[in-house]
């Protein structure tokens, strides 16, 4: 579980968001993700726009994530869940990372669920 809650986190490193290898390396073959804005990414799609998103370079407004929960779906499969800020924006996120046959965790789903802000928000 901890390997996948670091792995999730380092794909909010600059570093990483501006290296293809690196988040290569993170994203499983079968990626898909269902934005905060509910647009479906493909791997492809998810690793050339990483550089241009929020994090993606030094100067960036950073990812703030917190509130991790992890859960064991089957062996080698967890589910994640957390939340982030970007500036004023916040969202409650959901991961899927599944080992691979080298034994690494990669993010084989992802979706991001905006919380307006208002009086029940958290």
């Amino acid at each position: 579980m901890t390997e996948a809650i670091d792995r999730e986190r380092s794909l909010h490193d600059p570093s990483v968001r501006l290296s293809g290898a690196l988040a290569e390396a993170l994203f499983d073959p079968e990626f898909i993700e269902v934005g905060a804005s509910g647009r479906r990414w493909t791997r492809a799609e998810m690793i050339a726009a990483l550089p241009t998103l929020h994090g993606g370079t030094e100067n960036s407004t950073p990812i703030t994530a917190e509130r991790f929960e992890g859960t064991v779906l089957a062996p080698g499969v967890v589910h994640l869940t957390y939340e982030t800020r970007i500036e004023d924006r916040h969202a409650r996120r959901s991961s899927i990372w599944r080992r691979d046959a080298a034994g690494r965790f990669r993010l084989y789903y992802h979706q991001a669920t905006p919380v307006p802000n208002g009086p029940d928000r958290p």
